[in-house]
């Protein structure tokens, strides 16, 4: 794509938040959009968001599990951008009216206590980095009309990125073997669906370092303070007003997210 449809690509999606209007797959459109042309328009946004007054709080790595990957019709990882805006409190109740076709993940979240850079940064590496975990949902969600994505649509719209709900109890590193671990995801009480932290290519700590070795390739390193989601060990699951979403992680805790009521007009 040449630098003008990267913008215009940019520009539809960023609309797309604006209105509350999703928008037809951008490959419809442009065919030919590589991987490389849809990291080109999410960072794009990116630039877009920050110059606004938005900062980057770290990174997401989806479509890591086998369920994902099926979910999506995609057969690779990708990854999106974090912004300070995206971090929803436990406490309150989530407008869902700020997303257009929201879904939710549950993920285990690393948060870096020192930088992790690539090329070649290993398990060590990012082992070394993480200064602890965090039980966490992500709010995914698609301004592509009713999720018809391919790779590059998903990677263009910041890898569906939409809001992510942290728990509040840290956890060390320290004797958690994260592929083990398991999962249970609730809404409304009722046990939905479970997963192992195996589901996130093994583990979620391959995730972590395949995001830090992808981005050294393009110059950006992961900082310290910053969160990384690893990806979904379970696959998504739709939510809707008034609906409350548990997550409980073995040895990690839980963490809900609650979605407000549309309010009666």
């Amino acid at each position: 794509m040449d630098p003008g449809s990267v913008e215009k690509a940019a520009a539809a999606l960023l609309d797309a938040y604006a209105t509350g209007t999703p928008i037809s797959p951008l490959t419809k459109d442009h065919p030919d959009m590589s991987v490389a042309d849809a990291y080109a328009v999410q960072l794009a946004q990116v630039k877009a968001w920050t110059a606004a007054g938005a900062r980057i709080k770290g990174h997401k790595v989806g479509l890591t599990s086998a369920a994902m990957q099926r979910q999506m019709g995609v057969d690779q990882p990708d990854f999106g951008v974090l912004l300070d805006t995206m971090f929803l409190p436990e406490s309150a109740p989530i407008d869902t009216g700020r997303f257009l076709q929201p879904r939710i993940e549950p993920e285990v979240a690393f948060v870096l206590g020192r930088p992790l850079a690539g090329p070649g940064a290993t398990t060590a590496d990012a082992v070394a980095a993480v200064e602890y975990v965090l039980p966490a949902l992500e709010v995914i969600d698609s301004r592509i009309a009713d999720w018809k994505i391919t790779l590059p649509d998903t990677i263009a719209d910041n890898a569906s990125s939409g809001g992510v709900v942290l728990g509040t109890r840290p956890v060390r590193l320290d004797d958690q073997d994260l592929s083990l671990m398991g999962c249970l995801l609730r809404r409304d009480g009722d046990l939905i669906d479970t997963g192992a932290g195996g589901a996130v290519l093994g583990s979620p700590v391959n995730a972590l370092v395949w995001l830090a070795n992808v981005l050294g390739e393009r110059g950006v390193s992961l900082e310290a303070g910053h969160v990384v989601l690893p990806g979904s060990i379970t696959a998504a699951v739709p939510v809707a007003p008034g609906q409350t979403l548990t997550a409980t992680f073995a040895g990690i805790g839980s963490v809900t997210a609650r979605f407000g009521r549309e309010e009666l007009t």
